[in-house]
């Protein structure tokens, strides 16, 4: 029986596991990957971070790069590595968790190997689970090669010919800047409107900027949170228009559908595609937790992390599960903080309903408490 278990060991968990042992919690992190950092290095070789060095630190350690630095994908899990040894987070690794249970006030969480029991559970698992490709994938011929952006290391992994890239948001365009790099034709679906804006403007990074302007702070519940969070995100540090002006790129519009022969787009059909990449994202996955309702975007029903169905239950590293920095590396230690302090008002709400509950079944210490 531990009194708190994360799910989850990346950044969101290991940011509440720092808080839980400031406060003297007893805990236990479960990761489904053989080691910390794991779905950083599964991305592809040439993935930086579009925020500096300056707005990457989880609480109590600094990220260990110069102001002005974008990180790389080994570089960020080293620095996760980095923040487990420095502060001792326990962590029990290969655990995917199938299911989570209350059950007379006690939650159950199951793998497929252990079985553990917490009086209070963390989520920290991500938005990213299920990568979603469109139905029209399984009508393709079978010699073309298929890769979701989930699984794209590089340009290496293809075979030879034509190429086609699925998807306008920043995985898509920052693997069909790197693919059309190398020499390849790449045929592009998706919105030819893409909003695109720099990293850097007038000599400072965009998040300077973000946040000297209060775009990190706007929250989902206020009038421009609701409509920010409800629109499509730009892409950040790639120069869209400059990219789709390539000889080698070739925008076609959206995906309508395939056989074996051709792949059809909004502007005409292709046959010589020999390779798919669909960067076409994930879709959320926390049906394995019992209890609890969803919102329209099938992401549990919660206020800034406090489950709205179960009580003792908690969400951290969701997009914007309060503002625009909640999922972000930099952003996610407000969050935590949020939790934290909730989490020690409410051990203090019951601790205090407890005495209040025992005077009333004795006299004698209620006697003692007025006096």
């Amino acid at each position: 029986m531990k009194q708190f278990i994360i799910i989850g060991a990346g950044q969101s968990g290991l940011a509440m596991a720092y808080n839980l042992a400031k406060n003297n919690q007893d805990y236990l992190v479960l990761d489904a990957n053989e080691q910390v950092g794991a779905p950083w290095l599964k991305r592809w070789d040439s993935l930086k971070l579009f925020t500096p060095t300056e707005f990457n630190h989880l609480p109590g350690m600094p990220f260990p790069f110069p102001k002005g630095y974008y990180p790389n994908k080994y570089e960020v899990a080293d620095y996760l590595k980095a923040y487990v040894e420095k502060f001792a987070i326990p962590i029990e690794f290969n655990q995917k968790i199938t299911s989570v249970n209350k059950v007379n006030g006690i939650f159950e969480i199951k793998s497929a190997t252990a079985s553990y029991q917490a009086k209070q559970v963390i989520i920290a698992t991500g938005p990213f689970h299920t990568p979603y490709t469109p139905p029209c994938h399984i009508d393709i011929a079978d010699e073309i090669n298929q890769i979701h952006s989930e699984n794209y290391k590089n340009p290496e992994q293809l075979q030879q010919g034509d190429c086609l890239v699925v998807g306008a948001g920043d995985s898509g365009v920052q693997i069909l800047s790197e693919i059309a790099d190398s020499g390849r034709k790449v045929y592009f679906s998706g919105s030819d409107k893409i909003a695109a804006i720099p990293q850097t403007f007038l000599g400072k990074t965009l998040w300077w900027w973000f946040s000297k302007i209060g775009f990190l702070t706007v929250n989902r519940y206020s009038r421009i949170g609701k409509w920010l969070s409800k629109g499509v995100q730009p892409v950040i540090g790639t120069d869209v228009k400059a990219l789709l002006a390539k000889d080698n790129v070739i925008h076609m519009g959206r995906t309508l559908s395939a056989d074996a022969n051709s792949i059809t787009f909004q502007k005409g059909s292709v046959n010589s595609i020999k390779n798919i990449v669909w960067a076409t994202g994930f879709k959320p996955n926390f049906f394995w937790i019992e209890g609890i309702s969803f919102d329209e975007m099938n992401y549990p029903s919660n206020y800034r992390g406090v489950s709205a169905d179960l009580d003792g239950l908690f969400f951290i590293g969701l997009p914007w599960l309060y503002t625009r920095g909640s999922a972000t590396l930099g952003g996610v230690w407000k969050d935590a903080h949020y939790l934290m302090e909730y989490i020690l008002r409410r051990q203090q709400s019951l601790t205090d309903t407890d005495n209040n509950s025992d005077c009333q079944q004795n006299p004698h210490l209620a006697y003692s408490s007025k006096s």
